[in-house]
C-alpha cells in the first residue's frame, strides 16, 4: 500500500473512532453571541430604527407584490 493510502485510512479510522471529531462551540461563544445579538437590538431600538426598518419591510413587500 502506497504512503498517500495509508495515510488516507489512519485519517478515516481516526474519524470514525472520533479522535479527530469536532467538539463543537463553547459556553463562551455561545455567550458572546448572545451579547452581540443583545446589542445589536439595543442599538436599534436606542436609535428609533425599528420604526424605520418596519417601514422599508414594507415598502418592498407592497413592491414585490405589486401594491
Amino acid at each position: 500500500m502506497s504512503n498517500s493510502m495509508r495515510n488516507w485510512w489512519r485519517r478515516l479510522q481516526a474519524r470514525t473512532r472520533g479522535e479527530a471529531r469536532e467538539r463543537g462551540a463553547s459556553a463562551t461563544e455561545y455567550a458572546g453571541i448572545v451579547i452581540l445579538v443583545a446589542g445589536i437590538i439595543i442599538a436599534i431600538r436606542a436609535l428609533n430604527l425599528d420604526a424605520l426598518i418596519s417601514t422599508a419591510v414594507l415598502n418592498a413587500v407592497n413592491s414585490v407584490l405589486g401594491n
